[in-house]
């Protein structure tokens, strides 16, 4: 009879932090001894962060992780299966090795390095060429990392080797719908292998990317046995018993809505922590978009961390005062007005002469936004907290947004949520407590910047400029193409326009958390100066 206790340590770790990152494994590692654990299996790079970008390429930053390493081993209570990267005369390698009696005692090297979406790791490391098999409590233990289960090869090279259970190590990041096609990777490769597998994840907010966790086991016919809990650390005991994984705890799926409002707001609190700010600011309007990043900063840092400003000008309708003033004490967060009229006159004086003979135009507007910009900025240098700007991806494609005026901040909450869906954000955070008014998510959206200006005025409903911003930056499709999908052929050439031309814009916006599978951030590396044109 064969019996192994596997935990699954799904931890937080912080890129660079190596102290804290082992202490985290550590305290991982006690837990599960006291739960009866045999052996800890840690996430992807758990002992230095990921992605660790161009740390990668110090050779200091390796010889701190390997000292970090030896005395890991040297305090673990049980065996540990750690990610970490290491260097190997002039290879650097993304690695996993098992700690163990003190030493490091066996260390595999990736095999495929991921070179798409936001990963860059041909930029960082060499492939390794060798299957890693180890026998803990006499069961063959299989170690893959990541990458290596989403194609064929890796895995079946640990079966040959002799591994009867495959352990992987992931950093895989949250985008929706990813954890239907992490089963449908593993469950390829529990077909190929006849290997049941385990699937210890990352979780946690780093820059724009968020890890949900979401670790989970599959026995050798690819049936699901065990499910953490997304988005939240977690230590689940895996049991191995003669050959099989004896069936465990399957945590419930929540909805997508659920799913991404716990992705921003992890993302918010992660960067922020991380990041060491302990506040925010927000600039409100009465719109629906810095109705929801509110709410994000509020859940995501407690009330009494955020600070909500309303910058009203003379073309603020009352309408948005009477929302913001009723969402504030529903929230219960620190609320103030601050007319910008006076410093509209002032700039209007100071430019009159400059512009004498001019019509009024979008300079005025944008004028508007950056004095409101140049607000929150002050606000944020004086008491230390970061401004949180609001502006959404429908945004952000077509450059529906002023440089230095909304676009000014240091963290960019829906940077990569579509308009459409943040209408259903805000009902799924109405569903858990009526705190956005009715009035903020029914009534046209609106810049405010002039009498009766409404978005739609330059913009194609946001039904259809969404798909058409999804069909080109998300699913690589031409014009021609999302034209014969049934949309308006001068819509699709002014949106597309819009996008190309606005790139400019994308590159000075502050980084934001990415949920889709393709984000204006490290999946989107387009020219700003370029002369190519879509074929129509």
């Amino acid at each position: 009879m064969t019996r192994l206790n596997i935990a699954v340590a799904q931890i937080n770790c912080t890129v660079g932090d190596l102290s804290g990152n082992a202490r985290r494994i550590l305290d991982a590692a006690t837990e599960a001894v006291r739960r009866g654990a045999d052996v800890l299996l840690t996430p992807e790079l758990a002992l230095c962060g990921y992605p660790p970008e161009d740390l990668l390429l110090r050779p200091d930053f390796y010889r701190s992780c390997d000292r970090t390493l030896a005395e890991l081993a040297k305090n673990a209570p049980l065996p540990l299966i750690v990610g970490h990267p290491i260097q190997m005369g002039e290879k650097r390698y993304n690695a996993a090795s098992l700690l163990r009696g003190g030493v490091v005692e066996e260390t595999y090297r990736k095999h495929r390095l991921p070179n798409y979406e936001v990963f860059d790791e041909e930029r960082y490391f060499d492939s390794g060429g060798d299957p890693c098999v180890v026998d803990i409590g006499g069961v063959r233990c299989g170690l893959n990392i990541c990458a290596d289960v989403w194609e064929s090869g890796a895995a079946e090279a640990t079966r040959q080797a002799g591994a009867e259970l495959l352990l992987t190590l992931n950093a895989s990041p949250f985008h929706m719908n990813k954890q239907a096609r992490r089963y449908q990777v593993l469950q390829e490769r529990v077909a190929a292998t006849g290997m049941p597998a385990i699937y210890a994840n990352l979780v946690g907010g780093q820059d724009e990317l968020v890890f949900d966790g979401a670790s989970f086991a599959l026995d050798g016919a690819g049936r699901l046995t065990h499910q953490l809990p997304a988005f939240c650390e977690a230590l689940e005991i895996i049991e191995y018993h003669d050959g099989h994984l004896l069936p465990g705890h399957i945590e419930s799926v929540a909805s997508i809505e659920a799913e991404v409002y716990r992705a921003l707001t992890l993302g918010v609190r992660d960067y922020l922590g991380k990041s060491g700010f302990s506040s925010a600011i927000i600039g409100l309007s009465g719109g629906v978009d810095s109705a929801l990043t509110l709410c994000i900063a509020v859940d995501a840092l407690g009330a009494d961390k955020v600070r909500a400003v309303m910058m009203p000008s003379p073309y603020t309708a009352q309408m948005s005062l009477d929302d913001s003033r009723a969402m504030v004490k529903l929230l219960g967060v620190r609320y103030d007005e601050i007319p910008i009229a006076p410093a509209m006159n002032t700039f209007a004086e100071m430019l009159a002469a400059q512009f004498a003979g001019t019509k009024t135009d979008a300079t005025e507007e944008n004028l508007q936004a950056r004095i409101r910009g140049m607000i929150l900025m002050a606000l944020s240098n004086k008491s230390g907290a970061i401004v949180l700007t609001t502006g959404n991806k429908s945004e952000m494609a077509v450059g529906y947004a002023t440089l230095y005026g909304d676009m000014a901040g240091g963290f960019a909450v829906i940077k990569d949520v579509f308009k459409t869906f943040v209408y259903r954000l805000c009902h799924y955070r109405n569903s858990i407590a009526l705190v956005i008014p009715e009035n903020i998510i029914t009534r046209p959206p609106s810049a405010e910047l002039k009498p009766d200006q409404t978005d739609q005025d330059t913009l194609p409903a946001y039904e259809v400029l969404d798909a058409i911003i999804q069909g080109y930056m998300e699913e690589d499709r031409s014009p021609r193409e999302i034209i014969t999908m049934g949309y308006a052929a001068d819509d699709v050439r002014r949106v597309v326009d819009m996008l190309k031309r606005n790139e400019y814009k994308r590159r000075q916006a502050p980084v934001g958390i990415r949920i889709t599978k393709r984000g204006f951030g490290k999946d989107w590396r387009y020219p700003i100066t370029s002369r190519y044109r879509d074929e129509y």
